[in-house]
């Protein structure tokens, strides 16, 4: 199969543009956002890796909704650290921050074995360096407290992603769960040991939909 990037219309690079300054983000990062969009638009066709199949809706519910939580991964890129994209599908959140954060080390982490080998070709044709493809359930990827951070996306509640992959981090490691509305009751079910440390509010250009990011961290004694 053929993964040579198709041309989208041109609108669809506007709105991404568009929708990154409105991120705070260099809408130069477009170009290499919008490759990794045509890989996964055509590997949809045949092997259905997302439900979204419509190139502009991508954008708005991919692409720009991965990346709202750009800013609370700096600090893992100033300290060179990793994170951990826990049951990442076709790449998401994983693959987008790694195109606008060079140097986050990125871990995707995908049981699905149409997917890792999506994601396993998205890595080469992108050359993301820093960026590795696990192909293994969570619980059972045995790099204990090797992550400064985990996030997921649309995977589980609080609870499951920290009995999934909470081994994952390091002792002052934080989850990262993208969530859509404010999700109490999860935070009210953290198992012991974890505690909420904050919650932020996030604005995905071009989507009226509520969105959070849930920071969870091992609880102090």
């Amino acid at each position: 199969m053929s993964t040579a990037p198709a041309p989208f219309d041109p609108s669809l690079r506007r709105n991404l543009e568009s929708g990154l300054a409105a991120l705070a983000l260099d809408p130069a990062l477009a170009t290499p956002l919008l490759d990794y969009l045509a890989l996964l638009a055509r590997w949809n066709r045949t092997y259905n890796l997302t439900a979204v199949r419509d190139p502009q809706e991508m954008v708005g519910k991919h692409l720009l909704d991965s990346l709202a939580m750009h800013p609370y991964v700096d600090g893992i890129v100033e300290r060179q650290g990793a994170l951990a994209d826990l049951g990442t599908g076709p790449g998401l959140p994983g693959i987008p921050l790694a195109i606008v954060k060079p140097g986050l080390r990125v871990t995707l982490v995908e049981s699905n074995g149409k997917k890792a080998r999506f994601l396993r070709e998205a890595v080469r044709q992108l050359s993301l360096a820093d960026v590795r493809v696990v192909e293994s359930r969570i619980e059972e990827v045995d790099e204990p407290g090797a992550y400064d951070a985990i996030t997921a996306r649309a995977l589980a509640t609080l609870p499951l992603i920290l009995e999934l992959g909470g081994h994952l981090l390091k002792p002052d490691g934080r989850l990262l769960a993208m969530k859509g509305v404010y999700p109490a009751d999860e935070i009210a079910a953290l198992p012991a040991g974890w505690a909420l440390q904050s919650a932020y509010p996030l604005t995905v250009p071009g989507l009226e939909a509520e969105r959070h990011l849930i920071v969870v961290g091992r609880a102090v004694a």
